[in-house]
C-alpha cells in the first residue's frame, strides 16, 4: 500500500522537521522571575514597616514609592529578558 502526500502535507512536514528543538520563549522563566520581583517588593514593604498592598498610592511615603519603582524596573526586566530565554 502507498500512500501519498499532497504537496501542502509534504510541505507541513518538512517545515516541521526542520524545527528547532527549543522553544524561544521562556513562559517557566518569566514565572519564576516575577515570582522573584514579587518576593523583594514584599519584603521591601516589610522593611519600610507596611504590608504589600495596603497602601494607598496617594498616601504612600517615598520608600513606598522606591519599592513600586524597583517592582516595576524589575518586572520590565523579566518581560524582555525571561520571555526571550530558550526553554527546552
Amino acid at each position: 500500500m502507498q500512500f501519498k502526500l499532497s504537496a501542502l502535507a509534504t510541505s507541513t512536514v518538512v517545515a516541521m522537521t526542520l524545527l528547532p528543538a527549543t522553544v524561544s520563549a521562556g513562559p517557566i522563566a518569566y514565572g519564576i522571575c516575577q515570582t522573584g520581583c514579587n518576593a523583594v517588593v514584599v519584603a521591601c514593604y516589610a522593611a519600610a514597616g507596611v504590608t504589600f498592598g495596603t497602601v494607598a498610592a496617594a498616601l504612600a511615603p517615598p520608600a513606598i514609592v522606591a519599592c513600586n519603582a524597583a517592582l516595576g524596573t524589575c518586572s520590565a526586566t523579566c518581560a524582555t529578558v525571561a520571555l526571550l530565554a530558550p526553554t527546552p
